[in-house]
């Protein structure tokens, strides 16, 4: 059973997982699908530095995540 502990954990079938962990890998994903579609349509051509392009993507989508789960996520 998947469910929100008052601590700021995730309880995962009995396993607890940091919440920040859990934001930090569905911004990756989430990372992967965009880079994916970025270099589909040849956004990288016009990126100077790519892997700090993807670094930033990446605390971006992690802000947006995280700010996302404060909102959704009952806080007790």
């Amino acid at each position: 059973m998947m469910g929100y502990a008052m601590i700021g954990e995730f309880d995962i079938y009995g396993v607890y997982f940091p919440a920040f962990a859990v934001f930090a890998a569905i911004a990756f994903v989430l990372h992967l699908a965009i880079r994916r579609l970025l270099d589909a349509c040849g956004v990288y051509r016009f990126v100077w530095h790519r892997p700090l392009f993807d670094l930033a993507i990446y605390v971006i989508l992690l802000g947006v995540v995280t700010a996302a789960a404060a909102t959704i996520l009952p806080l007790a």
